[in-house]
């Protein structure tokens, strides 16, 4: 029993080794004194991270991968939280078909979703860059609107909202009143998780940008085939940091116990 548990504590720890070792390499590299990207770093320098906010295109992509982001999750909330009320509270024939479809955006392979969007809206129909950016931002975003919230539902006790029908209110206004105030959380950590989705987002947006017109992860591609500095390191590390605290906040909202009910 000993051994078979000292077994399983090493390949734990090769597991943990495998997904933080190039975590923990990319910070150390991030403080690289040199010009070249160098493990081990021969020295310590903070250089790098004063230099992201010196390169231009880092800050004007910033801002449009923060612009779309918001814009489409917004979207993705007047769309997605409906959606799932509908899925949680109503039977109805081919409800199972519904919800595969808005569900579909995380089955499909990116390349081919970032494919196809960049064949029909921006191709056929001749859709503006921002616009085809917002469409394909609320497309990927709005399964995890609906899926997070859903959740939340399934643990929402809708005899409360039958009582409040009860005493006289409406529809519209049970729903303002009774249902979103006691799924704000969920909602709160559905906001997070999209965005995350939306702005850390490689295969949708590499499709959707055009000339002067690109996201943040798609210039830091196009940087490394320019230069091999550290900047991309350091950039990595503080979007890291950014990841580690929403993840924590969602954990404090929700509980990762919701994820897993559903």
């Amino acid at each position: 029993m000993q051994e078979k548990n000292r077994v399983l504590g090493l390949f734990t720890l090769l597991v943990f080794i495998f997904l933080l070792g190039p975590l923990i390499i990319i910070s150390l590299t991030s403080f690289e004194p040199g010009n070249v990207l160098k493990f081990p770093p021969e020295g310590f320098s903070i250089r790098w991270y004063i230099n992201i906010f010196e390169v231009q295109m880092f800050l004007e992509t910033f801002k449009i991968s923060i612009l779309v982001s918001f814009a489409g999750n917004l979207m993705a909330l007047i769309l997605g939280i409906p959606a799932a009320y509908a899925l949680s509270r109503a039977d109805f024939k081919g409800k199972d078909i519904i919800n595969a479809i808005f569900i579909s955006p995380i089955l499909i392979p990116g390349i081919v979703l970032g494919f196809t969007l960049l064949r029909y809206i921006i191709v056929i129909y001749q859709v503006p860059v921002y616009l085809g950016l917002f469409v394909g931002h609320t497309i990927i975003m709005l399964p995890f609107i609906i899926r997070v919230i859903s959740s939340s539902l399934s643990n929402f006790d809708f005899s409360i909202e039958e009582a409040a029908l009860s005493l006289g209110a409406g529809r519209l206004e049970t729903f303002f009143k009774v249902v979103l105030p006691n799924i704000k959380t969920g909602i709160i950590a559905a906001v997070i998780i999209a965005f995350l989705e939306s702005f850390n987002n490689v295969d949708i947006s590499v499709f959707m940008t055009g000339p002067g017109i690109s996201t943040l992860p798609i210039q830091m591609l196009t940087y490394v085939q320019y230069y091999f500095d550290p900047t991309i390191a350091s950039i990595s590390v503080l979007l890291m940091i950014l990841t580690a605290i929403l993840m924590l906040l969602i954990e404090r909202l929700l509980g990762i116990s919701y994820f897993t009910k559903r």
